[in-house]
């Protein structure tokens, strides 16, 4: 498989992204990895290159991380892959299937109407409606539609004044004119990551808050752990990431008083918890699954 070409489109100096650089080339002895700020698409003549080279060229081109923060600007990327894929070349996980998830709401309403038990969520860009939903919650979290590792969320409780629980509301909305809300929920002090690969289970690991805070993001000081999750949670799982047909993904699970929750299913996954929480290098095992398909 030394004659094949595989790019990472990845974050240069990110480890993850370089893991998966670093596995591919010692698969193939080509390693490239790209910046997507550095990939140019001319229209004119069905062109998709990065410096002086062509990715339609390419044998393959796998995301490990498309930018930094998910905006806007990450559905123009992936909207960009999809010339590559029009060109021949496979794309793991898929420009559309990417797409998918970036956007919370979609990945929402996937999930939903997949039937997967999710917080109770509403959407809405009214602030009346907004105002209802947090004294009928007690306790909300409003998250933007892009962000990762909680990046942008915040809780809003109903034992604020009416003025300053709507000021509070109307000073998210600024930002993120349609709001996505969900009911707090109480949560053991940890939730769940399952990595599948190729639409198989890979891997499972906790993630744990430390302190106060009231996520257990690595970003908020989260650590990863061990854990063997029953047959169940392994099935739930199964059944949300499906319908995205991913390559690699990971789906946060939490455990709760009335059963599991889906929080999301990842567009991307992560390497370094299935690494550090189950010892599994997630990396290694992209790479021969990408090679595995390019095969067929």
């Amino acid at each position: 498989m030394h004659d094949l070409k595989i790019a990472v489109i990845g974050i240069p100096g990110k480890w993850s992204s370089e893991v998966l650089a670093d596995a591919l080339a010692e698969r193939t002895g080509y390693r490239l990895l790209i910046d997507m700020a550095e990939v140019s698409l001319d229209l004119r003549r069905n062109t998709l290159v990065a410096g002086d080279v062509d990715l339609g060229a390419l044998d393959g081109i796998v995301v490990k991380k498309i930018s930094t923060q998910y905006s806007p600007n990450t559905i123009d990327r992936l909207e960009i892959l999809r010339m590559a894929e029009h060109r021949g070349v496979r794309v793991f996980s898929g420009a559309e299937q990417m797409l998918r998830l970036v956007n919370r709401l979609s990945c929402t309403v996937t999930l939903r109407k997949a039937d997967i038990p999710m917080p109770d969520t509403v959407i809405t860009e009214s602030l009346s409606s907004a105002v209802a939903t947090v004294r009928d919650f007690g306790s909300a979290v409003f998250k933007p539609l892009f962000s990762t590792k909680a990046r942008g969320m915040c809780i809003i409780n109903s034992t604020l004044p009416d003025g300053a629980l709507r000021a509070t509301i109307a000073d998210f909305q600024a930002s993120n004119p349609t709001m996505y809300i969900q009911r707090k929920i109480a949560l053991p002090g940890r939730d769940l990551g399952l990595a599948f690969l190729g639409g198989e289970f890979l891997a499972c690991y906790a993630r744990v808050n430390q302190g106060d805070a009231w996520n257990t993001t690595i970003h908020s000081g989260g650590r990863y752990e061990a854990y063997t999750p029953p047959q169940a949670l392994i099935d739930l799982a199964h059944r949300a990431q499906a319908p995205f047909k991913m390559d690699f993904t990971t789906v946060d699970i939490a455990e709760t008083d009335t059963g599991p929750i889906v929080f999301e299913v990842s567009a991307f996954g992560g390497f370094r918890g299935v690494q550090e929480g189950a010892g599994i290098d997630a990396a290694a095992a992209y790479s021969d699954y990408i090679l595995k398909e390019l095969r067929r």
